[in-house]
């Protein structure tokens, strides 16, 4: 446990300390959307990019690592919304609910913490889960968080959007780049290699302290206050039914003939035990949904994750 511990605490300490720097001021509220610009346009596709150019391509993108994660995403969507769309929680928010049970925090915070826990080897797995979360999940969610209001222009307008949002998400591209790269062997050198090096680089310190400055500004901003039945019942399934589900569907799907190993169902289930990813709130905040019930999820689901990551790859890792 120790080992792990040894691993897992800076990443949550620069979590804690981007959480501090925003509460006392230091970093004001106008800073931390340009830090996650940066993260987000600049270094994490780097690292992304440099990932993908030196994992072999069927291990970047494996058909049976993104079939079995996303039937568990789409399982987890259902399952979340069937359980929490009542009362003062419509389509829209329990559509955004579904997506921080379903989506881990595997950009900014996942792969570069899964790579130093297991080893390079998982960049791969970790990688196909990013592309299921940013196209699939994230689109299923929001077109079914604007299913209500776009049935007065046609449902049509939804899925668009939904898949428009996907189109300029930076992550996937730079994903297909490195697969590209991989698969043709053409590797940048010289300056342009520096260049992506050092952003990839800078990619996991700026991205652990923003996502503590976003959990800040998203408690700061939330616009309601929220009943605690209302958000720490999505924080459990992500901590964990999603990581029991990935688990049990990957091994069932192992002995069904899907070609996927031992090491990548350990992987994916380590993935799915992350906490909510924290840009969600950001979405919610854009769509105009709760935004409080949305912040509170990804708060608490990366507070009890601490324990939980650490306990799950504790258990995992010794089998």
């Amino acid at each position: 446990m120790l080992s792990t511990f040894a691993v897992t605490v800076p990443f949550f300490a620069l979590i804690l300390l981007g959480y501090l720097a925003a509460r006392r001021g230091m970093l004001s509220d106008a800073a931390i959307p340009g830090l996650n610009v940066f993260v987000l346009y600049f270094a994490l596709p780097s690292a992304l990019f440099r990932f993908g150019m030196n994992t072999p391509l069927l291990q970047l993108l494996s058909p049976g690592v993104l079939s079995l994660y996303s039937l568990c995403a789409l399982l987890i969507i259902a399952l979340t919304i069937t359980l929490t769309w009542r009362g003062s929680v419509n389509l829209k928010d329990a559509a955004f609910g579904a997506q921080v049970a379903a989506f881990p925090n595997t950009g900014f915070m996942g792969l570069p913490l899964l790579v130093g826990l297991v080893g390079p080897a998982a960049a791969g797995t970790i990688i196909s889960t990013i592309v299921v979360d940013m196209i699939l999940t994230s689109s299923v969610c929001i077109t079914l968080a604007g299913w209500q209001e776009a049935s007065k222009h046609g449902h049509r307008v939804a899925v668009v959007r939904a898949l428009r949002g996907a189109a300029l998400n930076p992550l996937p591209w730079a994903i297909a780049l490195g697969a590209i790269s991989s698969a043709t062997g053409f590797k940048p050198v010289g300056p342009i290699d520096a260049i992506l090096r050092m952003l990839a680089d800078a990619a996991t310190p700026v991205a652990l302290f923003t996502i503590g400055a976003v959990l800040w500004l998203a408690s700061r901003h939330a616009h309601t206050r929220t009943p605690v039945a209302q958000y720490w019942p999505v924080a459990l399934i992500k901590l964990f039914v999603h990581p029991a589900l990935v688990a049990v569907v990957a091994k069932t799907g192992q002995r069904l003939g899907v070609g996927i190993s031992d090491f990548e169902i350990m992987v994916l289930t380590l993935t799915a035990s992350l906490p909510s990813a924290s840009n969600v709130w950001a979405l919610a905040e854009r769509y105009g949904a709760d935004n409080g019930r949305i912040a509170r999820i990804i708060l608490s689901s990366t507070l009890l994750s601490f324990l939980t990551l650490s306990g799950a790859a504790r258990l995992l890792l010794d089998r």
